[in-house]
């Protein structure tokens, strides 16, 4: 078992060598203009037009929560939209995140990152806009990535 490595840094322009898989949060309302996504947005279009197309044609296929689609945006580079967060805002339900959602789109990413022979990076998934606890999340990146050998980077802005 390897432990959750963090930095400080961009999470958008991971370190270190091989192919490499960004794990970030979505909600699943088709929404992406905050947070995070901006970020990636900035760097490639192609995962931000690949959940909209994902979102819009969702009556036939797996778009929900705990669903993961895997992007490429390099030769040895992918943007892996998870959806773990129910709606956009705080209100009378509590938070947007689900916990649930993350742990089984963890789950995805554990055999995506398996089938690429990738190390995972990524934001702190599921505590920012989404309202989630670093308490919480950080078990399910444990048990389900790191737990089965997948190299994790988690990266904090300075």
């Amino acid at each position: 078992m390897t432990d959750i490595a963090y930095v400080t840094g961009d999470a958008t322009a991971p370190g270190g060598e091989g192919v490499k898989l960004i794990v970030h949060v979505c909600n699943d309302l088709g929404g992406w203009g905050k947070g995070f996504v901006l970020a990636v947005s900035r760097r490639w279009p192609e995962p931000e037009a690949a959940y909209r197309r994902w979102h819009r044609e969702r009556v036939g296929n797996d778009f929900g929560l705990g669903a993961v689609q895997f992007v490429p945006v390099g030769p040895f580079l992918w943007v892996a939209n998870l959806i773990g967060q129910r709606g956009l805002r705080r209100g009378s339900k509590g938070v947007p995140v689900r916990y649930e959602a993350i742990d089984a789109g963890l789950a995805a990413v554990a055999v995506k990152a398996a089938e690429l022979g990738a190390s995972v990076h990524m934001p702190r998934i599921g505590c920012g806009l989404a309202g989630g606890t670093r308490s919480r999340i950080e078990p399910l990146i444990a048990e389900r990535l790191t737990a089965r050998g997948v190299p994790v980077t988690v990266y904090d802005v300075g």
